[in-house]
């Protein structure tokens, strides 16, 4: 059940995050929005249990996925600006 949890939390909180930071080199659409989000969630999980916020098994919340979330448009904008200059 705590998968089922983090991807739900993680939808929300991908749809939360790029409402938060729109831009160019974010992902567009329903699918990548929702993947950004559940990786987010996933990320702030697993930072949060490294770092002794969250106990082992239990996943991060709404607020710790958003952040997570934000982290990872941070470093998809990152990186696909970069392979757009490049090109």
């Amino acid at each position: 059940m705590s998968i089922i949890w983090t991807i739900i939390i993680g939808f929300i909180a991908g749809v939360i995050a790029k409402f938060i930071m729109p831009g160019d080199n974010e992902p567009s659409g329903f699918i990548l929005t929702t993947i950004l989000g559940i990786v987010g969630a996933f990320v702030a999980t697993y930072l949060g249990q490294s770092l002794g916020w969250y106990r082992p098994g239990e996943g991060a919340g709404l607020v710790g996925a958003v952040v997570g979330a934000i982290i990872v448009l941070l470093v998809y904008g990152f990186v696909a600006g970069r392979s757009r200059r490049a090109i």
